[in-house]
């Protein structure tokens, strides 16, 4: 259990509401409705800060929010009620593990999860522009349903970022795989590299070719790289 404890930091807690609601929580919900048209026009781009990734949904109006998230429960259960309940960690870590996610509706406040929410912020640096409003919020609502899930080729940003410019992009992703390639791509893993190679044959006492070849090649690779 330790690796869903874990991992669980890097996404969003959740805990599982009852099966019915108050009636006090039944009347303020068009309360919130209205807040949530007043605060953000139907298209609206959002995106709440988590504690190492952003995530995003698409405003519908109404005080709702499709988003893309990961979740195994649709695999295994076919219980609506179920499916629509926030999704906890559980869920969503077993869901970015086999791939699988759901587009799915849900209010502002489940969205945010006592986060701060942005608006529009990607129209700053998107290169493309914004699609109307509803138009946006059409395409949204017709990708809700199960989807395949990638971390790193299609997440809850590529899913915004079609729904509202058209186009499949992360930032977050190009950022992170920048990251991961200054890191690997240095000349001092280069340097490193060659000198792991030397002492492995040092060590096993061998200069045949089949040992020579990757410890001469891939520091080679990685300089030319770097």
């Amino acid at each position: 259990m330790f690796p869903l404890h874990f991992l669980s930091l890097l996404f969003i807690s959740a805990q599982s509401p009852e099966r019915k609601e108050s009636g006090r929580a039944c009347e303020q919900r068009p309360e919130k409705e209205r807040e949530g048209d007043l605060l953000f026009q139907r298209g609206d781009l959002l995106e709440v800060p988590r504690t190492l990734f952003t995530h995003f949904g698409i405003y519908l109006g109404e005080g709702r929010v499709a988003h893309l998230i990961p979740d195994i429960l649709p695999i295994f259960s076919h219980d609506q009620w179920k499916i629509r309940q926030m999704v906890t960690n559980a869920r969503l870590i077993l869901g970015v593990l086999v791939k699988c996610a759901s587009v799915r509706v849900d209010s502002v406040e489940d969205f945010a999860y006592g986060s701060q929410i942005l608006v529009n912020r990607m129209d700053q640096v998107c290169s493309r522009p914004p699609l109307q409003g509803e138009e946006v919020a059409r395409r949204a609502e017709k990708l809700r349903g199960a989807v395949c899930y990638s971390l790193l080729w299609y997440n809850c940003e590529h899913y915004v970022m079609y729904c509202r410019y058209g186009t499949l992009v992360s930032f977050q992703t190009f950022q992170f795989c920048k990251t991961v390639r200054e890191m690997l791509l240095s000349r001092s893993v280069a340097k490193g590299t060659a000198l792991l190679g030397a002492c492995l044959l040092l060590y096993f006492r061998t200069v045949s070719t089949c040992a020579l070849l990757p410890a001469v090649t891939l520091p080679s690779i990685i300089w030319m790289a770097s």
